[in-house]
């Protein structure tokens, strides 16, 4: 008897002792997640909270709140969610029940925290089949007896387009390989189109930047286009006659072709002589004016002869005479320092031969103007 109740005893405190560890041992957190939904058909509470189709946790409440539907889940807390994750319906048979899956899986970044909210735009459902059939029977209805083919429309534009239809399978799947060609290049080629879009856009821009010179050139070439309208009649005109002096100008040189190869000719002498004698046309432009002025002053118009001196029996010093030039601007004593060094300066020069003219030889091309005689 004592035995028996030794054992229990012994029963019942290892009892209490289990009891005492299964409420005193830490259990894993919960992590607390609100969801809106549109619409939550075929969700309750207890349901599965699912990723990758793992179970990780299960819906607490569903609340409805006017348009939407607040769904409360709850996971174990060592599970990472990503922070931007996305909650959807999922029904994997007709029949079966549905749970919300969270996605996508995480790779690294933030996570989901206790009291976090995923929003409606987070979020999806599956169409329902009634859905299905009520947009087929609201279609059906529209295209009906009693919709758009009310006065058999539809029904002729399904007719006179299967005759349009009819024997241009060919044409149309040519057209659809062409299709998909173009819009093929324009894929591989979007860079470069990108780039022009992009030059294009600066182009604007610095057309915006310089809005003021812009709309200043435009309205000039707006006053030269109404200027040039409003004298088109005399634009037409000149035009005309510049065509009929064209016309004559070529008849002439046609007519005159040989006088004109040869008066050409000549000029291109006339021009390589002006060339070759450059220096001295420079420096008879530079001399004729005086030439000419000593000239008319030289003229007695009285006797209407050239009044000139000449003193062929004394020799001309040149500077002597610059000295009596210099003595009569100079000071009253009449001694001009600068005589001394003039003598010297022109005795220095080289000395003219004596003796009868040298006479050179005649141009009688006048340069090379005239042809050499024979």
């Amino acid at each position: 008897m004592n035995n028996l109740r030794k054992r229990v005893a012994v029963v019942t405190a290892l009892a209490l002792v289990a009891a005492l560890t299964y409420v005193v041992w830490p259990r894993p957190g919960s992590v607390h997640v609100t969801a809106y939904f549109p619409r939550t058909v075929g969700i309750y509470p207890g349901s599965d909270v699912r990723v990758l189709g793992v179970r990780i946790g299960r819906v607490d409440k569903i609340t409805p709140e006017g348009d939407r539907v607040r769904v409360e889940l709850r996971y174990e807390e060592g599970r990472k969610i990503p922070a931007d994750a996305q909650a959807a319906i999922i029904n994997s048979s007709v029949v079966s029940d549905r749970y919300v899956q969270l996605l996508p899986v995480y790779r690294k970044g933030a996570v989901l925290r206790d009291g976090d909210v995923i929003p409606e735009t987070r979020t999806a459902v599956p169409v329902e089949l009634d859905r299905v059939f009520d947009s087929l029977h609201t279609t059906a209805d529209a295209l009906g007896p009693q919709g758009a083919n009310k006065d058999g429309s539809l029904s002729r534009l399904l007719g006179v387009s299967a005759d349009n239809l009819d024997g241009q399978g060919e044409n149309l799947h040519r057209t659809v390989d062409d299709l998909s060609q173009a819009v093929t290049t324009l894929s591989d080629g979007r860079s470069d189109l990108f780039g022009t879009v992009r030059n294009l856009q600066v182009f604007t821009a610095a057309l915006a930047a310089d809005d003021k010179s812009v709309r200043s050139f435009n309205t000039s070439l707006s006053e030269v286009a109404g200027q040039l309208a409003g004298e088109r009649e005399d634009l037409a005109a000149a035009l005309k006659n510049l065509g009929t002096a064209l016309g004559d100008v070529s008849d002439f040189v046609k007519k005159n072709k040989k006088s004109l190869t040869s008066d050409v000719k000549g000029l291109s002498k006339v021009t390589r002589v002006l060339v070759t004698q450059r220096a001295a046309l420079e420096e008879l432009l530079e001399v004729a004016p005086t030439g000419l002025s000593n000239l008319n002053n030289a003229y007695n118009p009285s006797s209407g002869t050239l009044d000139t001196r000449n003193n062929a029996q004394q020799a001309q010093d040149p500077a002597s005479l610059l000295c009596s030039v210099l003595r009569t601007t100079g000071d009253e004593g009449g001694k001009n320092p600068d005589c001394k060094e003039l003598k010297k300066l022109f005795d220095s020069l080289p000395k003219v031969p004596k003796g009868p003219a040298v006479t050179g030889t005649v141009d009688r091309t006048l340069g090379g103007i005239l042809g050499a005689s024979a």
